[in-house]
């Protein structure tokens, strides 16, 4: 794309627009104006009424709302392969937490989000999540990306190299939520850790602050079958019905993983509106449990896609998510016909839009919303023939054919080559970090 203000027609092979769901336009193009999708047109039309402008041929390409990782924590693809094959609270109480705490700060968190944005760019992903300490860290980096974000303040009770308490959590999440809250691409949501690290007073206050913001509550829940029953053991609630108690359990919440859900508690999420973020590959590697992905869609709830973090997965590779996630929910609902290839790629485009606020503005291609826009290319022996290209893309696409990628209208790749970013200065940055992380792994 020759500039971000300008008029630019995009030509793919297949137009799938994500809304309305489970329709797929041929020979359809996007014109594209000052970062926004001004219209859809048969691409003859297009051509006739616009052909001075930027026009960008897409012949063997599926063209799909930018990716939306609804769930990660970026800059712990530094701990990429670091503890692996270990259930999840060895996971984390024994490796990850120990060299949290010796290794975070705005550096740490700057060059492992970079990272990762580098390796989400390239596979089609243009909003994520985040969940980690240190977010001014990660808002720079996104920033410089070009990509968009949805920032997670982190609350925990527990002291940690970002904040000594959730008071001081908050104060600065404010404080960032009001330098930022002018730019295009910087969101947010508080992101209490989870109900066995946060108490009631903490999320009592963050449920006040919430309100008063109008932000997302973004959250780790029923994780697993153990935090359930420990919790159950200790209080004689399960964590959901905690957060119900507590006024937390809205149309705010996002709750992350969700494997351990009755029949009732799926009905009352139904109810309430809230959000589900599904992150299966890092469910299945650290053998937490099943989301009942079908369950929940077939109540009407909102259900989001996210990779989790490259420590626990141990990629941010989108593609291969939704392919996991038709696959297991497939295997989960004994049902072939269970959460469809539509649904999956609805999960990671629209889905996850819905869960942050952001469904006006991005997670479709509709007239109106932002050109967040990934081309891919299904002119690769993978791929071929195609009778079905949402079928092709979430069974046997993968993100090495992504060509192109735009975020407001602005291309980050172009033909598979990033367009701002300097690829092999951020893994040279990234490869430094291995000796020190190493040296304390060591010692544990």
């Amino acid at each position: 794309m020759a500039t971000e203000h300008s008029t630019q027609i995009l030509a793919p092979r297949w137009l799938i627009p994500v809304a309305p769901q489970d329709v797929v336009l041929e020979d359809h193009a996007v014109v594209v104006r000052d970062g926004e999708i001004e219209a859809i047109l048969p691409r003859d039309q297009a051509r006739a009424r616009l052909g001075a402008g930027d026009w960008i041929d897409l012949p063997e390409h599926a063209l799909i709302p930018g990716l939306i990782n609804g769930h990660t924590h970026a800059a712990m693809s530094l701990m990429r392969g670091m503890a692996d094959d270990l259930p999840l609270m060895t996971w984390l109480e024994n490796h990850i937490w120990p060299v949290e705490g010796q290794m975070l700060g705005m550096d740490f968190v700057r060059d492992g989000s970079m990272l990762a944005m580098l390796e989400m760019i390239r596979g089609g992903t243009t909003c994520l999540a985040d969940m980690y300490f240190f977010p001014e860290a990660a808002i720079e980096a996104v920033v410089e990306s070009g990509m968009r974000g949805v920032f997670g303040i982190v609350v925990i009770d527990a002291p940690n190299p970002w904040s000594a308490d959730p008071e001081e959590a908050l104060a600065k999440g404010i404080d960032l939520i009001d330098t930022w809250r002018r730019h295009p691409r910087v969101d947010f949501a508080l992101a209490p850790h989870a109900p066995y690290t946060v108490g009631d007073a903490a999320l009592t206050r963050v449920r006040t602050i919430g309100d008063q913001l109008d932000l997302p509550i973004h959250m780790h829940v029923h994780e697993t079958a153990h935090e359930v029953d420990q919790a159950v053991a200790e209080t004689g609630e399960r964590p959901l019905a905690r957060l119900d108690r507590l006024g937390l359990l809205n149309e705010h919440l996002v709750a992350v993983h969700m494997t351990q859900l009755t029949d009732g508690e799926i009905e009352r999420l139904a109810q309430r509106g809230a959000h589900v973020l599904h992150s299966p590959q890092s469910n299945l590697k650290l053998a937490s449990g099943f989301c009942p992905v079908a369950r929940l869609l077939e109540a009407g709830v909102n259900v989001g896609l996210g990779t989790d973090g490259a420590a626990s997965n141990n990629d941010l590779d989108m593609f291969d998510e939704m392919r996991t996630a038709a696959l297991v929910g497939k295997y989960v609902h004994g049902d072939a016909s269970a959460v469809t290839a539509h649904q999956a790629l609805h999960m990671a485009t629209l889905g996850g839009a819905r869960a942050f606020g952001l469904d006006d503005r991005v997670g479709s291609i509709e007239p109106g919303k932002r050109a967040d826009l990934v081309a891919v290319n299904l002119d690769e022996p993978e791929t071929q023939p195609v009778f079905d290209p949402v079928s092709t893309l979430i069974y046997s696409a993968s993100r090495r054919q992504v060509s192109d990628v735009w975020v407001d209208g602005k291309a980050l790749l172009r033909h598979g080559r990033l367009r701002h970013l300097d690829a092999r200065a951020i893994i040279e940055r990234a490869k430094a970090w291995r000796a020190p992380i190493l040296e304390i792994r060591n010692a544990l």
